[in-house]
Formats: C-alpha cells, sequence, structure tokens
C-alpha cells in the first residue's frame, strides 16, 4: 500500500465512519462529512474532494453499505481504477 493509499484510506475511514449505515446512496453520505461535499480528502499531490468521488466513482460504488471499510475499500478501488491513484 502507498503512502497516499494510506493517508487517504485513514481520511476516508475518518469521514465515513460517522456515516448512519446502511448507507443507501451518496447522498446519505454527506451528513458524515465535516465539510458536505466539499469536504477535501488530501495525500502528497493528491487533493480529491467529495463531490470528485461521488462524480467519478459512482460507477465503482455498489450501495448499499453496512460498514464504512467496506465502502473505503470499494472507493480505494475506485480510485485506483480511475488512475486517480
Amino acid at each position: 500500500m502507498s503512502d497516499a493509499e494510506s493517508q487517504l484510506r485513514e481520511q476516508f475511514m475518518d469521514a465515513f465512519s460517522n456515516a448512519s449505515f446502511p448507507v443507501k446512496n451518496q447522498m446519505s453520505l454527506v451528513p458524515a462529512l465535516p465539510n458536505g461535499p466539499g469536504t477535501k480528502f488530501e495525500a502528497g499531490d493528491t487533493t480529491i474532494t467529495a463531490m470528485e468521488l461521488a462524480a467519478k466513482l459512482g460507477k465503482h460504488q455498489d450501495f448499499p453499505y453496512e460498514d464504512a471499510e467496506t465502502l473505503v475499500d470499494d472507493i480505494i478501488e475506485g480510485l485506483k481504477a480511475e488512475g486517480m491513484l
């Protein structure tokens, strides 16, 4: 696991672990984010907003999610698939 991946995974877990699970769609995650859709996740040269995650990774997500770990795993895999990580 790269440093960027590790840092992003930690930030995603911190942000999404506060969501009310199960989450049925991306909009269900917004209240858990500290700055709503404008929340930024940063690692090294990579900066991604929650809005960018929603726009670019929708096809990589498999809602509903029962826990933050599964959600974050799919986000990381989606970032890799899209060449963003």
